[in-house]
């Protein structure tokens, strides 16, 4: 039996937390089933994890799984309208689940093909109720790093193109949303120009690993909450993945003041759901001004 949507004063919203394996079609069919059950629970609004749709074994995987940017951008390339395109399987996949349930996704991220054979555009791609998409936001900050004491190190610029694109915050039902991704959760820059474009839902679709995460991603999550006066929605791969890599999980949905309001506690896939007060965002800039108190731009 679906539970009972909730009061129009506040939005019901998902976080799907991920396990993703190293093929495309099996982890579309996991999303599938993990976003029927949000919209069955009565979420408006879902966000997948970054690299929902594929955590290869080689780092290149990705290039063999990239999209040109396609459907979604307008009815005519919804997939129900043209049904024999093969060519962009994930965003097909996104825009026909939305429609069909009904549901906002923002999903991140999506391997767009970029001028560059050998890089990618890791994209968030949001998609509207009926399917269409609304928003993309592809990656500015590249995780290329090496990890304090181990031997574990990434260099996401090998494979990954940083998007040139500025902040971003769109209109929805729900209120302004500001997209952002995984890394770019130690920028608090970013998060400050959403904040000030009027945010008040900021999504983080991540792939955190499991040793940054232990160290940081509850500071992290609830740091950007805390500072902006924001509801943050973010979702984490977790567990093993067939390049060896384990992430973190954990997903969270907090709310303005920093607190969690769900939390996934496995590392399997997982629907991660909260009830979000639409006026509170407002309500706490209100009675605690602290983003017009501020004397450095």
């Amino acid at each position: 039996m679906s539970e009972a949507r909730p009061a129009p004063e506040t939005v019901r919203v998902a976080a799907i937390q991920m396990n993703s394996l190293g093929e495309v079609d099996p982890n579309l069919a996991r999303a599938g089933d993990l976003l029927a059950d949000a919209a069955r629970r009565g979420a408006r609004l879902a966000v997948l994890p970054e690299n929902f749709a594929l955590m290869g074994a080689h780092a290149t995987d990705k290039l063999h799984a990239a999209e040109p940017d396609g459907p979604g951008n307008d009815p005519g390339n919804n997939p129900g309208n043209n049904p024999g395109n093969n060519n962009t399987p994930i965003q097909d996949f996104l825009s026909q689940t939305a429609a069909e349930h009904g549901l906002w996704i923002a999903a991140g991220t999506i391997p767009i093909a970029s001028p560059e054979a050998d890089r990618v555009y890791p994209a968030l791609c949001v998609y509207d109720d009926t399917g269409q998409r609304v928003a993309r936001y592809d990656k500015i900050h590249l995780f290329d790093v090496g990890l304090p004491d181990s031997a574990e190190a990434y260099r996401e610029s090998a494979t990954f193109m940083a998007g040139s694109n500025p902040p971003m915050v769109i209109d929805s039902p729900f209120g302004r949303i500001g997209l952002s991704i995984c890394y770019d959760l130690r920028f608090p820059e970013l998060y400050r120009r959403l904040a000030a474009d009027g945010a008040e839902i900021v999504v983080a679709p991540s792939a955190f690993t499991y040793t940054t995460g232990t160290a940081h991603w509850h500071i992290l999550v609830r740091a950007r909450a805390v500072e902006n006066l924001v509801t943050m929605i973010a979702p984490n791969q977790a567990g093993h993945h067939a390049s060896g890599r384990r992430t973190y999980g954990h997903s969270v949905i907090c709310d303005p003041w920093g607190q969690v309001q769900s939390e996934a506690r496995s590392e399997a896939n997982e629907v991660v759901i909260a009830d979000i007060d639409r006026t509170r965002a407002a309500k706490l800039r209100e009675g605690f001004p602290c983003l017009t108190h501020r004397r450095l731009a």
